[in-house]
């Protein structure tokens, strides 16, 4: 039952968290009813509390709720592995060393609406988080989103420490509102990624678990986690080879952070894209095989809500930021084009991000194959 549902999910899942949630909810909710409408939203609220991509954790909760670790870990395979076969097969296309023209016009044609995305998905996050906040700290809310976007644009490697450190700022400050003498450590955590050198599997695998671990406010805030790391450090892939990887993470189905395994494609092969998804997966299915019985305390905790209060609008900043080394990517005069047209349909049209990059791909490949420059 498990993996026949689950399975089912992870291959109609298109469109992002907002379409698993619902596919979810119908499922155990309304159909099923192994859950409650209670249970659910509470289930909700506390992986959006998680680091991670929140929609697969709640994927795997759901699962154990019915069959405890055993389904978890069934329920939470099942909905990944449908789309990480699926991009990994698009990655081999994409990557190949000659693929046909009119392959490369539709991946830089897509590629050219990704900034638009990233544009689209921080927007569509920042009215939530604005009634989030509570009015004494919403100075605060707006310095953790410019935090966010500056270092997105500007110091793409290190954005997990600006993080981190704008959630621990949050949770200092949460405690001084309350006037209590005793001080919280939100995340104890050092700069682990500078002693990984090189660009071996090690290095793949610390890229790899900044985008699972550390890694908050939703699926495209990985965009600058990876980004400076795949193509201006390691050199895994070029810059319009990453941009075809986030459009591929938008077009398949499942979880959004299958992106990884494109980046890891680009690394190492079919084995390197396995290992980064293993990798980036892994502390979802640690967080709830060995934190669910613990999510009702972590639902009402008052250092884990503040931490996401400062984390989550920096997140939200690294989104909207992103765009600029996305947009700065395009090395072709035509892909400006694409791009405007991408953001009309997005932000004007209203139209869905896979409606907009299969047109932003069609728009790609019949402006390759009139013979329009590519990026090399």
């Amino acid at each position: 039952m498990v993996l026949r549902e689950w399975g089912r999910i992870g291959c109609i899942g298109f469109g992002g968290p907002p379409t698993h949630i619902a596919l979810l909810r119908e499922l155990c909710v309304d159909r099923k009813r192994w859950l409650t409408p209670h249970d659910f939203e509470d289930a909700v609220a506390v992986c959006n509390l998680l680091p991670g991509p929140a929609s697969t954790q709640l994927a795997i909760y759901c699962a154990w709720r019915i069959r405890g670790r055993a389904g978890a870990l069934a329920g939470g395979g099942a909905f990944i592995v449908p789309g990480l076969i699926i991009i990994l097969a698009l990655a081999a296309a994409f990557l190949a060393g000659s693929p046909p023209r009119w392959v490369k016009g539709a991946g830089a044609g897509a590629g050219s609406a990704v900034a638009a995305v990233a544009i689209h998905a921080g927007a569509s996050l920042l009215p939530a988080s604005w009634r989030r906040a509570r009015r004494a700290s919403r100075a605060r809310w707006a310095a953790y989103l410019a935090a966010g976007a500056v270092a997105a644009a500007t110091i793409g490697p290190w954005l997990v420490l600006v993080l981190l450190g704008c959630g621990t700022v949050e949770v200092a400050a949460a405690v001084v509102h309350r006037d209590r003498a005793r001080s919280y450590a939100a995340v104890p955590t050092a700069p682990l990624g500078a002693v990984v050198m090189g660009g071996g599997l090690l290095s793949l695998a610390w890229v790899a678990f900044k985008v699972g671990a550390l890694s908050y406010g939703g699926g495209f805030v990985i965009v600058p986690l990876m980004q400076s790391d795949a193509v201006n450090h390691y050199h895994w892939l070029t810059s319009g080879q990453f941009l075809n990887a986030v459009a591929l993470g938008q077009v398949t189905p499942g979880p959004v952070v299958l992106t990884v395994a494109v980046v890891g494609y680009g690394a190492a092969g079919i084995g390197g894209g396995l290992l980064a998804a293993a990798v980036a997966f892994s502390p979802s299915f640690a967080f709830i095989l060995f934190g669910a019985p613990h999510f009702g305390r972590l639902r009402h905790d008052r250092r884990a809500r503040a931490f996401l209060d400062g984390a989550g609008p920096a997140a939200i900043g690294a989104i909207l930021g992103s765009a600029i080394p996305l947009a700065r990517a395009l090395p072709e005069t035509w892909q400006y084009a694409v791009l405007a047209g991408a953001a009309a349909l997005l932000l004007a049209l209203r139209r869905g991000v896979v409606v907009t990059l299969l047109t932003a791909a069609g728009a790609g490949t019949v402006i390759s194959l009139a013979g329009a420059p590519l990026p090399s």
